[in-house]
């Protein structure tokens, strides 16, 4: 039984269409990428996922069944925008969200305090939420959308607006969830993020699904294209078009794109022939790359 599985879902305001015909499976026990620019229609879609708008046409299925209101109890949810009340205190705003999700007070405490230790908020949660950065705010909402411990959380930028030491807290905090049996669903457009969390994902653009499914799959069906090269020298070689479609130079390091059927040998001895070569590997192509490639076609 998937978790969601979402089928020609569709959705307009006025003229604009933010969903169009998106279809997509999440698995169990996953880490499932929302993932293009902004805009794109991710907001949206999560928004239809978890029941806060309905589609104009098309289906949502949560735990094998058509979305109820009665699921509302196994989800959790982050939105991208903190919807916090400021002039409350940090632990009864948190007990407060348990509460509304079914649980008893004592409950609630006890499970909003564990959090608060795991993400270091402790000695915040006597403090009114204005009281504290934007990025503490983001750990107590984290933690508003996990107090009820539910089956399926779904984030919209969880990492938006965070430092990166608490974006770190944050990463390891989904990892035990996973490691928990959650199902763990985040939009971003942040693709390097998604890269190395997730399992699978879904691209879209202009709220239609151009890549859907295992991440490693996906990065497998595009090949060793990219060659990373650190060298000293005669750069000559990453202008022979036979062997480099592009390249991105780093100053350290530079990346090379291959030709359709340059063979990644030819270009080695290329290289050397007029360069010291100190680095020279075969990579697969980021998702950022994926995403620009597959955004191309789609819009040919």
């Amino acid at each position: 039984m998937n978790t969601v599985e979402l089928n020609k879902i569709r959705k307009s305001y006025d003229d604009f269409v933010a969903v169009d015909d998106l279809s997509l499976t999440i698995r169990p026990g996953e880490v499932y990428g929302l993932l293009g620019p902004n805009g794109a229609g991710k907001t949206s879609t999560l928004r239809m996922m978890i029941g806060i708008t309905v589609p104009d046409s098309g289906m949502v299925t949560l735990f094998g069944e058509p979305l109820r209101r009665a699921h509302a109890q196994r989800l959790g949810y982050l939105p991208e925008e903190r919807g916090l009340y400021k002039k409350m205190k940090v632990l009864d705003q948190l007990v407060f969200l348990g509460q509304l999700k079914g649980m008893s007070a004592h409950d609630a405490t006890q499970r909003a305090q564990q959090w608060c230790e795991r993400l270091s908020l402790t000695e915040w949660t006597g403090k009114k939420v204005e009281e504290l950065s934007k990025g503490m705010q983001q750990k107590v909402q984290f933690i508003g959308a996990l107090v009820h411990d539910p089956q399926f959380v779904v984030m919209d930028e969880p990492f938006s607006g965070l430092d990166p030491s608490s974006a770190v807290v944050l990463k390891d905090a989904f990892l035990e969830l996973k490691k928990a049996g959650k199902t763990l669903l985040f939009s971003t457009h942040r693709m390097d993020t998604a890269e190395r969390l997730c399992d699978s994902i879904c691209l879209i653009n202009h709220g239609r699904a151009v890549l859907e499914g295992d991440l490693g799959k996906i990065k497998a069906g595009y090949g060793m294209r990219n060659v990373q090269i650190k060298y000293e020298g005669d750069a000559q070689f990453l202008h022979d078009a036979k062997l480099v479609q592009s390249f991105n130079d780093y100053g350290n390091y530079v990346e090379v794109r291959l030709a359709a059927g340059a063979d990644p040998q030819e270009l080695l001895r290329a290289a050397a022939s007029g360069a010291r070569l100190t680095k020279f590997e075969l990579m697969e192509p980021s998702l950022e790359e994926i995403f620009i490639e597959a955004v191309g076609k789609a819009n040919a």
